[in-house]
């Protein structure tokens, strides 16, 4: 990925004023090759848009990387952070989990539970989750951590999502994903995503079509240099910034919505267990009473777990319990490292017996891809490796970012700093290159709006200014 655009005979005659000390003694690159084919006059155009939208945008990624970096420190600094609530002394037998769950409400009566996480190390404690405690926001819930050899409660955090993020990674990931600023805040990341192919993608097609002489490093300086560093290292990270784009735009707002969309038209959703309990609404009531730990009704949170563990859900698993009088348990696998787990299965409250099931096996293929795709972005997948290298895209990213600025200072020269690059590129293109490839923006900014609706903008901007600019030169 690049953010500013490289240099290219197409770029615009040199402007006066002589090269600046810093590159006096450099010697003037030899110009790239003009391209042939009916190709050869997108060249232009890309740059372009590679200059405008690195340019515009990289505020914006330059935020999105930076949290990003933070996020995929975050997981090892939440096992040092709260490592006393996440881990217990090893003892011999593990505690029944409804009575480690009666242990949480003893501590902490407030609320319902609205989930249960059973030990799933020798070393790990139970993470009993209240919802609709006073002082939680609304979206999260209060994590009791009990110890599952002596009931003993180890403290309550507050606790978001389903990777059980605590407040130090909730924080961080609500600044990566909205910067504290609500849903209109999740509008700035979603932007970043639409446009980071984009500009990849441009820097991509840039630096293969000059000559293999002008992409070299070794023995610049100046400007041809910071253009090496930055087009280099954009090669070498295109992929990984394709990967976050496609991934992180699977669960944003608008483009996300269509994602969805269009997946449940080709029958690829993500598929989920059925709930609907066949006992009525007595064994509801007494899912209720079971899940607030008094286990004086229904067949209890130990016998779920158990019928569970029958059909194969291992550690680690989440039992929900009922949502209403007409519901069931739902036991999930909750691992999200390779391999996943992320089996389900329906029991009934008054009988014990599995009711359905879902396996992750039998997932459609998008479903699959999906899953592994954002675990990958959160770096859960692979676990520290996983999130060494979401560490290195991002500081990738934010070199990127300062070479391709520090490229725009250098190109400019006394009141020509920062020269845009000319415009009426498009009139060069062959009609029978340039309607498709209108026609597929048109189509992709549909369903990617927040790509669509700042391109349309900037080209009818761009239209106005050039006709203002045509009309002062004539006059």
């Amino acid at each position: 990925m690049s953010t500013a655009p490289s240099t290219s005979p197409t770029s615009g005659s040199a402007p006066a004023g002589g090269p600046p000390p810093d590159e006096a003694p450099e010697a003037a690159p030899a110009p790239a090759p003009k391209p042939r084919g009916p190709w050869a006059p997108l060249r232009p155009l890309v740059l372009r848009l590679h200059f405008y939208a690195g340019l515009l945008v990289a505020p914006f990624l330059l935020v999105a990387a930076l949290t990003g970096f933070l996020y995929a420190t975050s997981f090892q600094a939440e096992k040092l952070v709260y490592a006393h609530e996440l881990t217990v002394p090893v003892g011999d037998t593990k505690l029944p989990i409804s009575e480690q769950v009666d242990a949480a409400r003893k501590a902490h009566p407030e609320g319902t539970v609205s989930a249960v996480r059973p030990s799933p190390e020798d070393d790990a404690s139970t993470r009993v989750m209240l919802s609709g405690v006073k002082g939680v926001d609304a979206t999260h819930t209060l994590a009791v951590f009990v110890d599952p050899y002596t009931g003993k409660v180890r403290g309550a955090l507050e606790q978001y999502g389903s990777t059980g993020a605590l407040p130090l990674r909730t924080w961080i990931s609500e600044f990566h994903r909205n910067l504290h600023l609500g849903e209109n805040g999740r509008l700035y990341s979603e932007f970043a995503a639409s446009w980071l192919w984009v500009i990849a993608g441009g820097g991509v097609v840039l630096w293969f079509s000059r000559r293999r002489a002008l992409r070299k490093v070794r023995g610049t300086s100046g400007r041809r240099r910071t253009l090496g560093l930055h087009g280099t290292v954009g090669v070498w990270a295109a992929v990984g910034f394709f990967f976050l784009s496609a991934t992180g735009l699977t669960w944003s707002t608008y483009a996300g919505a269509n994602i969805d969309e269009l997946r449940t038209s080709l029958g690829q959703a993500t598929p989920s267990v059925s709930a609907v309990a066949s006992g009525g609404e007595h064994a509801g009531h007494d899912a209720a009473s079971a899940a607030g730990g008094d286990g004086e009704h229904g067949v209890g949170l130990d016998e779920i777990l158990a019928a569970a563990r029958a059909k194969g859900l291992g550690d680690p698993v989440e039992i929900v319990p009922p949502a209403d009088a007409t519901s069931a348990y739902v036991v999930r696998q909750v691992q999200r490292s390779w391999p996943e787990k992320q089996d389900s299965v329906a029991v009934d409250p008054a009988t014990g017996e599995v009711t359905d099931t879902v396996r992750f096996a039998d997932y459609p293929l998008l479903a699959k891809l999906t899953r592994w795709g954002i675990d990958l972005h959160t770096g859960v997948l692979f676990g520290l490796v996983n999130q060494i290298a979401l560490m290195l895209l991002a500081l990738a990213l934010i070199l990127l970012i300062v070479w391709g600025y520090r490229m725009w200072w250098q190109r400019g020269r006394g009141n020509a700093f920062g020269r845009p690059i000319p415009r009426g590129a498009w009139a060069q293109v062959p009609p029978y290159v340039l309607v498709p490839l209108m026609a597929a923006v048109a189509v992709l900014g549909y369903f990617v709006p927040l790509l669509g609706i700042p391109l349309a903008g900037f080209l009818v901007a761009d239209v106005v200014l050039g006709e203002i600019a045509h009309r002062r030169r004539t006059a």
